[in-house]
């Protein structure tokens, strides 16, 4: 059991969690039909599907705590909110540059998942853990898959290293954004319901910045984790946003 505040706290972090891995498959699912190889395009929209599907798990555990149907609830979540309403980490609602930029974030964000996604496992809150559980197995591949890229992009030519240095200084700073905490997981963490961000990210760079080194990368220097989490750029989800939205705009109301 939780009580009115804790429920109130994980309402706010379920949402998060929604929104980031929603937001990061929407984005990658861009690529479908445009992928560098045929066999690459078919596996990067399989992994924007498992992102979107996350997310849609995330947002059915929201729709249990608020008393909402599970299976219509995250059509109103993702068709049904403005721009500003969405809690997601600027970082993964950026636009594409190139395939290094979007397969470099989506490494950041799978090892970021391979040690928050175990923890929230631990949750004993039992929605949050079964959750957890189900989106593990999934994890293994994207890292496995998204790692090989990286090694090979910024171990390859001139060219695709240095495609992969300009995305690393791009994208490190915001990335960092997705350790900082909400103002209500303090009650969270205290209750065991999730992990503190603070180990995640320890966790998290001890294992990414060794390995982008072995690729010849620099790591930039002087990323810290923000003091509390900031909401995305709203004229970039304006837009990203008012595209998601675009077919259930022109008929609303619609069941999808």
């Amino acid at each position: 059991m939780i009580d009115a505040r804790q429920r109130a706290a994980l309402d706010s972090k379920l949402l998060r969690l929604g929104d980031d891995e929603f937001l990061l498959g929407h984005r990658n699912s861009e690529w479908t039909g445009h992928g560098p190889i045929l066999e690459e395009d078919i596996a990067f929209a399989n992994l924007a599907l498992d992102e979107l599907g996350h997310g849609i798990l995330w947002y059915r555990t929201l729709a249990s705590l608020r008393d909402e149907d599970p299976e219509t609830y995250p059509d109103k979540l993702v068709y049904q909110r403005t721009a500003r309403e969405f809690q997601n980490a600027d970082v993964v609602a950026l636009p594409h540059t190139d395939w290094a930029f979007s397969m470099l974030r989506q490494f950041l964000f799978d090892v970021y998942e391979s040690i928050h996604v175990p923890a929230l496992g631990a949750s004993l809150y039992r929605p949050v853990a079964e959750v957890a559980a189900k989106i593990k197995q999934e994890e293994v591949y994207h890292l496995y898959h998204t790692k090989a890229w990286v090694q090979r992009l910024g171990l390859g030519t001139d060219e695709s290293h240095r495609r992969m240095q300009i995305a690393l200084d791009q994208l490190w700073t915001p990335f960092h954004q997705l350790f900082a905490k909400g103002p209500d997981e303090p009650l969270l963490i205290d209750a065991r319901i999730i992990p503190d961000l603070r180990l995640v990210h320890v966790e998290w760079s001890d294992t990414v910045v060794p390995f982008l080194e072995s690729c010849s990368l620099v790591v930039p220097e002087n990323a810290v984790v923000p003091v509390m989490r900031q909401s995305a750029i709203p004229e970039r989800m304006e837009a990203l946003i008012a595209e998601l939205q675009q077919v259930s705009r022109m008929a609303p109301g619609a069941v999808w």
